[in-house]
């Protein structure tokens, strides 16, 4: 018995020196870990956390959770942003007339999408594919079937990142409240390579979005209005309106982008070189 009691001490003395044993409680393991768990840079709780889940709030006056596909009723070209477009200038507005020549003689142009970059703001939008909504009291999820391009929009009151310390992505940090019945969401922080707007038209880092949500036919149709602004690349405000329509017989999959499959895609820059060889 006393031979077996020396066993056991040896054991954990054993594992103790190796560091196999870890910290006892989570709040150890936590603070054991560091910088390594990555955290909000002021400490602030992220939307998950049970603690900001539960705060008191008055209630939503809808909820966004389901599938939705851009309403394209009226036309498959609806899913771009114009026209009517904003006064282009500058680089814009020659990038801009460039496009309109290569959709005129069905070529592609600055096809970034075609090559796996992210279709960012606000094309993943209206990409035609359904896409996903979940909401909590704390954010709204968005998942796109469009390579599972990823989206949050906080409601948890909390301000934007510090601008010296934020990481522009190309859905960018969303923030919304609402007014009234409409969900008014702004969003900055938004990545500017290989991004653009329907036919190669580019973003600076001062493009700014805003989109005015609302419910109707008693939440069979979600309608976003949007204003976008970018003083580098045209003239005021760009307007445009869309709708979504709620499809309860679909689920979201994943999907992948691979760059060796989109070389098989004549309607890709890629495709068309291969059509030339």
């Amino acid at each position: 018995m006393f031979s077996i009691r020396i066993a056991t001490v040896l054991a954990v003395c054993c594992l103790l020196s190796s560091g196999m044993v870890a910290a006892q409680t989570a709040t150890e393991r936590r603070t054991k870990m560091g910088k390594t768990i990555m955290q909000n840079a002021d400490g602030k709780l992220g939307a998950l956390a049970p603690a900001n889940l539960n705060k008191h709030r008055p209630a939503a006056p809808f909820n966004l959770t389901g599938t939705w596909f851009v309403d394209l009723s009226e036309g498959f070209g609806r899913f771009r942003f114009g026209p009517p477009y904003p006064e282009f200038i500058g680089q814009a507005k020659l990038d801009f007339e460039e496009g309109q020549r290569a959709a005129a003689e069905k070529r592609p142009y600055r096809d970034a999408i075609g090559q796996c970059f992210p279709a960012g703001i606000p094309m993943l939008m209206t990409r035609v594919w359904p896409i996903a909504m979940v909401q909590l009291p704390t954010v709204v999820y968005m998942v796109s079937n469009f390579n599972n391009g990823f989206r949050q929009i906080f409601l948890d009151g909390r301000q934007y990142s510090d601008p010296s310390q934020v990481i522009f992505t190309y859905n960018g940090e969303s923030i919304g409240h609402f007014e009234g019945d409409t969900l008014v969401v702004n969003t900055r922080y938004i990545e500017t390579y290989n991004h653009f707007i329907d036919a190669g038209i580019p973003i600076s880092e001062q493009f700014r979005v805003q989109e005015r949500m609302r419910m109707l036919e008693k939440g069979e149709i979600l309608e976003i209005e949007y204003v976008m602004t970018d003083p580098v690349n045209w003239v005021g405000e760009w307007h445009n309106k869309k709708q979504w329509l709620r499809v309860d017989t679909t689920d979201i999959g994943e999907v992948e982008c691979l760059p060796d499959l989109n070389d098989n895609l004549p309607s890709t820059q890629a495709g068309q070189k291969g059509l030339s060889r």
